[in-house]
């Protein structure tokens, strides 16, 4: 089991898992977000290959428009 921080949350994970892994598991709809790990903003291109592990602070944040 590995703990983590998701906007400021500790959360506990079975395992290690993509960023695209997490989304899904915690139901997060991976359209108009962005997303960093320990300050870092990971491209939605690596969603797929970053890993989240234990220890990692992840920020996940919705992209809403307006005028």
């Amino acid at each position: 089991m590995i703990t983590v921080t998701i906007n400021g949350n500790r959360v506990e994970l079975q395992q290690p898992m993509t960023i695209r892994e997490l989304l899904e598991t915690t139901h997060v709809p991976p359209n108009y977000l962005a997303v960093e790990i320990n300050a870092d903003v990971v491209p939605r291109e690596n969603h797929v290959v970053q890993m989240v592990n234990d220890g990692d602070c992840v920020e996940v944040v919705t992209l809403v428009g307006g005028g």
